[in-house]
């Protein structure tokens, strides 16, 4: 590691503040992390409630190998702080019709399993997956590794071989528009549409090109971190710490300083702190509105739609269900109707798709013997102004009713305890403008571009790194935006 020399604050302990953190302790830089909450990892984070454990947020961890870089980067062997495991099956998806299908790891299960129980064959849906493995190796290092904000980054051997196959990355047609075309079976159809709720878009709207996601999880693969989804943030902070970065808790920033069009640190509630660095880690149209309202805004990005957002139920369930895996979809009936109120109506759908994660069928101590804990997600509109003390009553309903007729069972009275996250919860625990969970959405084929970038273009030495800017959402993106960011850092 190189002598300290020059300072840098990072605003935000999300996964993506915790990452940059650790890059710019390892580049030489005296680092201070200012959190607002008392706790790290932004949506990355736990909750107890009674004897039961929750992992709040984020529940598939792929794409290992980027938290682990971050260990091997500062001398230190990511065993010693996090384990985890690989899972196969992944999901297990239930239709109204009673269909029950297990998505496997690797695309010969994963074809044999969807051949064997849908209207598809093996080989039709073998070739979907190979088709999608294709487009992810078309896209991977121009969309995910690189800025696309300079223009040095387009004159590659990877773009120009991505110019060449433009026509083979579907950024002309919707997911569902393309997975019509490709698969027979409406419920297979229905099952890589749902990819599209990973960065909190509609599959009806959305560019074909995020089929790629699901490439990463059949292919590549899904892991469980050994003590659940917050040991990746936990294990962060630790390697963060023992490299020597600094963490202010329960220390809200109230603006960033800039002067002379340079970022000079950021203002708290009794001080300033100095640094010549920063990288804002916050959502980043709070951070334009709430932390500098007084610079000029990229109105363009920042008034792009924004993503959908959640209601989630976590409940301390007095039961052991067989036939519920770590992690469950329950599809509703008409998915594009779903879809549509969401995105057009602002609405809750009256026969919501549900996500039910289950870690305590991996970690025991999660739940009592006997018991489980339930993190169970319905996908809607992020927050406008909606009476969602009203839609959480209707949401808790449709989740019961629907899961009690799917599995043929009565769970109400089984609901020991219960913690609820709204868009309105959301926005206040992780600055996450009206709830958003994902930042923009992606329903439009130039979504990929409009992304902020992780950098000003105005302001010198300030840098944006999360879920909200370039690459985007979920926890691989997030750490390919820390490493984005901090190698801007001239």
């Amino acid at each position: 590691m190189k002598n300290v020399s020059k300072k840098c604050i990072v605003v935000g302990a999300g996964v993506s503040g915790l990452a940059s953190a650790i890059r710019m302790r390892n580049k030489g830089y005296e680092v201070a992390v200012y959190e607002a909450n008392s706790f790290p990892g932004g949506k990355l984070s736990s909750e107890r409630n009674g004897n039961y454990r929750f992992d709040m947020g984020p529940s598939v961890f792929t794409m290992p190998h980027f938290a682990d870089e971050l260990f091997h980067l500062s001398g230190k062997n990511p065993r010693d702080y996090f384990e985890y495991e690989q899972l196969d099956p992944v999901y297990r998806y239930f239709y109204e019709d009673g269909t029950v299908l297990d998505g496997y790891h690797s695309n010969e299960r994963f074809a044999d399993e969807m051949a064997d129980k849908t209207n598809d064959s093996r080989e039709n849906i073998y070739k979907y997956l190979k088709k999608t493995e294709e487009m992810y190796n078309l896209t991977d290092e121009v969309f995910l590794h690189n800025s696309l904000h300079k223009a040095k980054n387009f004159f590659t051997k990877a773009v120009a071989k991505g110019i060449l196959n433009f026509g083979k990355i579907g950024a002309f047609d919707t997911m569902n528009g393309a997975n019509e075309k490709a698969l027979k079976d409406p419920r297979l159809v229905q099952l890589f549409n749902r990819y599209a709720t990973y960065n909190g878009s509609s599959p009806y709207l959305a560019p074909a090109t995020l089929n790629v996601i699901s490439h990463v999880e059949i292919q590549r693969g899904a892991f469980f971190p050994k003590g659940g989804m917050h040991n990746i943030t936990l294990a962060l902070e630790k390697l963060a710490k023992d490299i020597g970065v600094i963490f202010h808790y329960s220390s809200r920033v109230e603006g960033i300083l800039i002067e002379n069009n340079t970022a000079k640190g950021i203002r708290l509630a009794s001080e300033n702190a100095f640094a010549d660095v920063v990288i804002s880690n916050s959502d980043v149209y709070t951070t334009y509105t709430k932390l500098m309202p007084e610079q000029k805004k990229p109105k363009r990005t920042l008034d792009q739609p924004k993503s959908s957002s959640g209601i989630i139920f976590y409940w301390g369930i007095k039961h052991s269900f067989k036939e519920l895996k770590l992690h469950n979809i329950l599809f509703a009936k008409d998915y594009e109707a779903e879809f549509n109120t969401i995105f057009s109506k602002k609405a809750i759908y009256h026969d919501p798709t549900i996500y039910v994660n289950i870690t305590s069928k991996h970690s025991a101590s999660d739940a009592p013997e006997g018991c489980e804990n339930w993190f169970a997600f319905i996908n809607v509109p992020n927050n406008q102004g909606q009476d969602w003390d009203a839609f959480i009553d209707e949401a808790r309903e449709a989740v019961i009713n629907k899961v009690n007729r799917m599995l043929k069972t009565d769970i109400r009275p089984l609901i020991e305890c219960e913690l609820v996250f709204d868009p309105r919860v959301i926005e206040k625990r992780t600055s996450s403008a009206f709830g958003a969970i994902y930042g923009n959405s992606s329903n439009n084929k130039f979504a990929a571009f409009l992304r902020h970038p992780n950098f000003s273009k105005r302001i010198k030495n300030l840098y944006f790194c999360g879920g909200s800017v370039h690459p985007g959402p979920s926890i691989p993106l997030c750490l390919l935006s820390a490493k984005i960011t901090t190698d801007s850092v001239k």
